[in-house]
């Protein structure tokens, strides 16, 4: 019930990596489209994008503001960062503070004046301003980590690198708050780079018992977690597509034009070897650089085309060797009789 600044750097991480979600499934999806000359109807989506923006803006975002207040001269309070908050922070649709002077929340006896609120992407969380400043400075003081790195023992040494002599650097250190951020960052550039498959959990109860289901509950997180836009789109999308190169190449053993080689552009060769098959036309669309598949059903049956033509290349390759084969040891078998027969004859 008490959210405090380690709280809210969770709340943070999670709302990057919602972002990323975000990024990758509906946004991406629906840009490929575009991208690929594919007919679509665009579905809207709320991106927390803004929410981000909120906590991490290097100018007015929660911990810039937060980190200015830890480093400034003078008397520096959890009541100073809240004040400092209500000023820059005041418009914004997501943050919600009884002193920021907004009619709104002036009655608003669920928020008391130590607190602010940000509505994130799933629901509204409510933040004690106390213990923010202290927490986010986290300072390790120079004189302790030189005193560890003088220690005969190798493990407290390594454990305290900025204590070297060589290496003291007299910039304050950062804040806890501006090493969680850089931290996320790095976890955001890596996860972009990768092909990520997502499994979303739903808490079907706050008992954590077996057989229990709280419809409220689990719709609420079905809805924030946008799992409802996410359906909405692959409802409406295609569920399998790939370029006409490895699509082709995968494919071609189905048709007798293209197998076992085709000449002309991948392109061609897909159209063709689709309308072999008799697949419908709102079975599939035609990108610039890929083949899109509406249903998995299609893409199931190719499948089982392919593996069913497999099974009948390979029967016909065994055929092919063991009639060669045999023949092979006919031939040489009437040869062996011929050289008998003449060494035969001419001793008889």
């Amino acid at each position: 019930q008490d959210n405090s600044f380690e709280q809210f750097i969770i709340n943070y991480c999670n709302e990057k990596l919602q972002q990323i979600f975000i990024e990758l499934t509906l946004k991406e999806e629906q840009e490929e489209y575009i991208r690929e000359g594919i007919e679509w109807t665009n579905i809207e989506y709320f991106n927390n994008a803004i929410i981000c923006d909120l906590i991490e803006n290097n100018q007015t975002g929660i911990l810039a503001m937060l980190d200015e207040e830890c480093l400034r001269p003078g008397t520096v309070t959890d009541d100073t960062f809240l004040e400092k908050l209500n000023q820059v922070c005041a418009t914004h649709q997501h943050f919600e503070s009884r002193m920021s002077k907004c009619s709104r929340f002036l009655n608003d006896t669920s928020l008391p004046h130590s607190c602010f609120r940000i509505q994130h992407y799933a629901g509204k969380v409510m933040y004690q301003v106390e213990g923010f400043v202290d927490k986010n400075n986290d300072l390790l003081y120079r004189d302790l980590s030189q005193a560890m790195w003088k220690a005969n023992h190798s493990l407290i040494k390594a454990l305290f690198p900025e204590g070297n002599p060589a290496k003291i650097n007299l910039k304050r250190p950062p804040t806890a708050g501006s090493q969680f951020k850089a931290s996320v960052a790095t976890l955001m550039k890596n996860l972009q780079t990768k092909n990520p498959n997502y499994i979303r959990c739903i808490k079907p109860n706050d008992k954590k018992a077996a057989h229990i289901f709280n419809e409220a509950l689990v719709c609420h997180q079905i809805r924030y977690l946008g799992l409802l836009e996410n359906v909405r789109v692959r409802r409406a999308g295609y569920a399998f597509r790939q370029a006409y190169e490895p699509c082709l190449e995968r494919y071609k053993m189905l048709c007798k034009q293209t197998w076992p080689h085709w000449r002309g552009p991948a392109r061609a060769g897909v159209e063709v070897l689709f309308n072999e098959l008799g697949i419908p036309e709102e079975e599939f669309s035609f990108g610039r650089s890929k083949i899109f598949i509406r249903n998995p059903r299609t893409l199931f049956k190719l499948e089982d085309l392919r593996k069913q033509r497999l099974e009948d290349l390979a029967t016909l390759i065994e055929k092919i060797y063991r009639g060669w084969k045999c023949r092979t040891r006919f031939l040489l078998m009437k040869k062996s009789q011929i050289v008998i027969a003449s060494w035969f004859r001419r001793y008889a």
